[in-house]
């Protein structure tokens, strides 16, 4: 059963790009951030670099074990952004886990009156998806602590963030890998959609699950065993996500574990025999759990292209 009504002929709302003077407010919606107060104050200083002002949660650096403060603590900041009309992005300060406990505690009214963007990767595709089905959409691109890496690593991600937050065209050409399976078209055109592969496969069975017919799925990961990617992906089929997407997008596939007993292929290979022979898919685009993370608008239609060993990605206005 498909819980999403967004269809793929339906145009999406585009929050409003932030100009100089805007504000932004950097929430902790997930993950414990112990010991990053540095960290959030160098993200506030970027933003701030832009001709941005910058509001901080007041429950950021709460602490509740695993979580930044409790569900109520955490959706209580989530809430006061959503809801506050001056500020015109909601930026995650750090993914991790926890984004799912606080979807269903938020009250969207306001939001959907004057949607405004929604920042970040990994955990946060779970408000990537739920806000897609919203029909608003939202930049999946770096969040306050992708701000740890090595300066001189992070120069695109960084770049191509304020682009997608001020509004700057996107597109991007990607060294074509010898796995790519090219399309027959010229061209595929579609919503990009997607995220984190866990919660993807998390947002199953939910009002959260995504209808991909007619889209593009991106997917990225990190950490897992082969035979775990094996069968997220294998659920994301059984629940159609491949029956009729346009193409398949895969992004950082980092640090997969290695297991006692091998899988016997590649991470590349695994990945192709999920996704049906007559769907094209792109390997190596460099977003996710790797310092060089480009941004990307969901919800937003793309076009891709193949030529002189390369593919390309430009996303529409």
């Amino acid at each position: 059963m498909i819980f999403s009504s967004i269809k793929a002929q339906e145009k999406l709302s585009t929050p409003a790009y932030l100009k100089k003077g805007d504000t932004i407010a950097i929430v902790a919606p997930a993950g414990i951030l112990k010991n990053r107060q540095a960290t959030i104050l160098k993200a506030k200083k970027l933003a701030e670099s832009w001709g941005l002002k910058v509001v901080i949660g007041k429950n950021v650096f709460k602490q509740n074990n695993h979580f930044a403060g409790t569900d109520v603590e955490r959706c209580q900041d989530f809430q006061d952004a959503l809801d506050n009309p001056n500020i015109k992005a909601i930026w995650a300060a750090r993914g991790g886990y926890g984004s799912v406990r606080i979807l269903d505690l938020l009250d969207y009214t306001t939001f959907m009156e004057h949607p405004k963007w929604i920042i970040g990767y990994s955990d946060i595709t779970a408000f990537h998806n739920h806000i897609h089905n919203l029909g608003v959409e939202t930049i999946h691109g770096m969040m306050a602590s992708s701000l740890e890496e090595k300066p001189e690593e992070i120069i695109k991600t960084i770049s191509s963030f304020k682009n997608a937050l001020f509004g700057t065209a996107i597109s991007y050409k990607i060294p074509s890998s010898k796995y790519n399976r090219i399309p027959s078209s010229e061209i595929i055109e579609g919503q990009i959609v997607g995220g984190n592969l866990a919660i993807l496969a998390s947002m199953l069975g939910s009002k959260s699950q995504l209808n991909t017919d007619g889209k593009v799925l991106f997917i990225e990961e990190i950490g897992e065993y082969k035979y775990s990617i094996d069968r997220m992906l294998q659920s994301l089929k059984r629940a159609g996500y491949f029956t009729n997407v346009s193409a398949v997008i895969i992004g950082n596939m980092s640090s997969i574990r290695k297991n006692s007993t091998k899988w016997g292929s590649t991470i590349e290979q695994l990945i192709l025999d999920v996704v049906p022979e007559d769907i094209p898919v792109f390997f190596d685009f460099p977003a996710g759990h790797e310092a060089d993370n480009r941004a990307m608008i969901f919800g937003r239609n793309i076009k891709l292209s193949v030529g002189n060993g390369q593919y390309f990605v430009k996303f529409t206005k």
